[in-house]
């Protein structure tokens, strides 16, 4: 049998374990800045949420009960402006990250098809083209792409890695473009409720798709907004069309979101509170890291959403990732973003205020 695993690039995190390794024999530990992954509580009401949920027995369904589909309808139309936006506009998935990496194969994308995504992206868009055999293709600039054999475009805002965010006039002009030439937009806007010098705005915002979401699908997850990385919770949402054609498939394919975790989901997206308690860490976080990076002579481009700091003292990334290292600093590389990144470091807000104080004292050093 032929390895589809050839297909794929190697996997980027396997080269910085070395200078994992480096930044764990500091004295006073690791500061581990490189992967966004959630380090504060689940908020206690999602908690009791799944708790009593978990006397679940039988088989939960793809689609998500219908109190889920309220909810993230509901969440829609409050935080993004969505209109008309119903049951059949909805889907919950098994995490963004499986979506992304399995999304061309389940639209049956292959040899001879092209997906798109941003110069400097989650490398898991590529990924998900390798995977179904179509072709990868990066951009600068979407509409400049030659739209012949192009099947699915992502767009991402707030950016990762860079937190860049498109206004509304930037993607309403992709969207007509992708509408003229027949082209699927997924967005993936994981990041959205992350906003800090700027408000983000959805492509299911009527000032981008006007009063239709035909060809058009936003992508959202719970992990960061509501630190429930571990429980696998996202939906997408928008042409109901293409919703309905992957809810076919998933439903033949068994991708169920369990039935505790769709009544968290439930809780999550019906309170903003603990969201904006979220926020106020990060924002904390956020602002004590920027400025010791700068005090430290980098330049921080972008970021003005999402959870990181795109930071560049313009030399290689792997001689920033090094020096870091040997302060018990790890960050992400920010050509494991495309070689547009190779000058620049990924620097995330995910750790403790301890390990956050930790940082700006090494980096003051």
């Amino acid at each position: 049998m032929p390895s589809v695993s050839d297909r794929l690039p190697a996997f980027p995190w396997d080269r910085l374990e070395p200078y994992k390794t480096a930044a764990a024999a500091h004295p006073d530990g690791i500061v581990d800045l490189s992967v966004g992954t959630p380090v504060d509580p689940v908020p206690a009401l999602v908690r009791r949420a799944l708790t009593d949920a978990a006397d679940s027995p039988g088989y939960p369904t793809v689609w998500g009960t219908g109190e889920l589909r309220d909810a993230i309808t509901g969440w829609c139309e409050r935080r993004l402006g969505a209109r008309g936006i119903g049951h059949r506009n909805v889907l919950p998935v098994v995490g963004s990250k499986e979506l992304v990496a399995w999304l061309p194969t389940q639209l049956g994308l292959g040899a001879g098809d092209r997906v798109a995504f941003p110069r400097l992206a989650y490398p898991t868009y590529e990924v998900g083209a390798r995977l179904a055999g179509a072709e990868p293709v990066a951009y600068d600039d979407p509409t400049e792409l030659d739209p012949e054999g192009l099947k699915l475009l992502w767009l991402n805002s707030p950016s990762n890695p860079t937190g860049k965010v498109l206004g509304a006039e930037e993607l309403r002009r992709v969207v007509a473009w992708a509408r003229e030439h027949d082209v699927l937009v997924f967005s993936d806007e994981c990041y959205l409720e992350l906003g800090w010098e700027t408000e983000p705005v959805s492509v299911l915002d009527p000032r981008v798709c006007g009063d239709s979401c035909a060809g058009v699908v936003a992508v959202h997850s719970l992990s960061k907004r509501s630190n429930l990385a571990g429980y696998r919770a996202a939906f997408i949402a928008g042409d109901a069309g293409i919703l309905g054609e992957l809810l076919h498939i998933r439903k033949h394919g068994g991708m169920m979101s369990p039935a505790p975790v769709q009544a968290a989901t439930v809780a999550a997206l019906g309170d903003d509170a603990h969201v904006a308690e979220q926020r106020a860490r990060y924002t904390a976080r956020r602002t004590a890291l920027r400025g010791a990076l700068e005090s430290a002579g980098f330049r921080i481009e972008h970021s003005e959403a999402s959870l990181y700091l795109w930071a560049t003292r313009d030399e290689s990334c792997w001689e920033t990732v090094s020096d870091l290292s040997k302060r018990g600093i790890l960050v992400a590389p920010g050509d494991f973003y495309g070689p547009a990144g190779e000058r620049f470091v990924r620097v995330a807000l995910t750790a403790t205020d301890e390990r956050i104080s930790a940082a700006v004292r090494r980096l003051g050093e």
